[in-house]
C-alpha cells in the first residue's frame, strides 16, 4: 500500500565502517562480567544471544559463572514456506553448535517455545514465566526493548517486568541507527571488551547459524546479511542499562 513507511530493519542500514570510525564507541565505560556471580540470558530467537552477547557468554562460561539461556521462541517463522517444526529443530541444533563453539555448552538452556513473531500478544504471560525462571540470578541480559523488532522489544520489556536487573543488548539497532543517534541512550551504554581468542570463538559460533546466513530461496536473501553480521564481529559488545 502506498504511503506506508518501511520497517527500519528493511531499510538500507548503517555500514560497520561507520561504527568503526566513531571514536566514542571505543571509549564507552567497560563492564566486568566476571564480577557477576550468576547470569541469565534471554533470547527472543535462536542466534540473538550469540550475536548480542556471545563473547560475554564465552567469558562467563570460561570463568565458571552460573549461566542460563532462556530461548523464548524456536525462530520457526524465519523461512516462509518451510515446515515450522523442522525449522525449529534445526535452529535448536544450530544453537547447540554455537554454544559449543563458545565453549559454553555447560549453560543451562531452557526453551519456552512461544510463537515466533507473536511475543507482543503474550508479553504478560512471558513476564510471569521469566520471573520464575530468572529467580536467583543476579544479572539478566535481554534484547533491547527499542530494537525495532517486535519480538525483541516484547522479550526485553517482559524481562524488565520480571524484576531482575537487566542489561539490554541491541541487535538491529546497529543496522538502523547511526553514530551519536539521539534515539539511543548512549549515556547508559557500556562495553564488554573481547580478547582476540573470544572474538574468534564468537565468529565460529555465528557461523553455526547457517539457516540465517544463507539465502532462503530465489527471491529471499539471508535473514542476517553479511553487512549486519559485521556489526557483531568487532572486539566489543555493547550493553544498555
Amino acid at each position: 500500500m502506498s504511503g506506508l513507511r518501511p520497517n527500519r530493519i528493511d531499510r538500507p542500514g548503517t555500514a560497520e565502517e561507520a561504527w568503526e570510525s566513531w571514536l566514542e564507541l571505543r571509549y564507552l565505560p567497560a563492564a566486568d562480567p566476571l564480577a557477576w556471580p550468576s547470569v541469565v540470558v534471554v533470547a527472543a530467537h535462536p542466534d540473538d544471544e550469540v550475536l548480542g552477547v556471545g563473547g560475554t557468554m564465552a567469558m562467563l562460561a570460561a570463568a565458571g559463572v552460573r549461566l542460563r539461556l532462556i530461548a523464548v521462541t524456536d525462530g520457526e517463522a524465519s523461512h516462509p514456506g518451510t515446515d515450522p517444526a523442522v525449522l525449529g529443530r534445526a535452529r535448536a541444533e544450530e544453537t547447540a553448535a554455537a554454544l559449543g563453539a563458545l565453549d559454553a555448552g555447560s549453560a543451562d538452556v531452557i526453551r519456552l517455545r512461544f510463537p515466533d513473531t507473536g511475543l507482543a500478544a503474550r508479553e504478560g504471560e512471558l513476564a510471569a514465566v521469566l520471573r520464575e525462571l530468572c529467580a536467583g540470578f543476579e544479572v539478566c541480559l535481554a534484547p533491547w526493548e527499542r530494537d525495532a523488532h517486535a519480538d525483541h522489544e516484547a522479550a526485553g520489556r517482559a524481562a524488565r517486568r520480571a524484576g531482575l536487573p537487566v542489561l539490554s543488548y541491541p541487535i538491529w539497532m546497529w543496522h538502523w541507527a547511526i553514530p551519536a543517534d539521539a534515539g539511543v541512550p548512549w549515556r547508559r551504554a557500556c562495553q564488554v571488551p573481547l580478547p582476540p581468542p573470544v572474538v574468534a570463538r564468537k565468529r565460529s559460533a555465528i557461523g553455526a547459524f547457517t539457516s540465517q546466513l544463507t539465502d532462503r530461496g530465489p527471491d529471499l536473501g539471508p535473514v542476517i546479511p553479511a553487512g549486519v553480521v559485521a556489526h557483531f564481529t568487532r572486539p566489543q559488545e555493547v550493553l544498555l542499562s
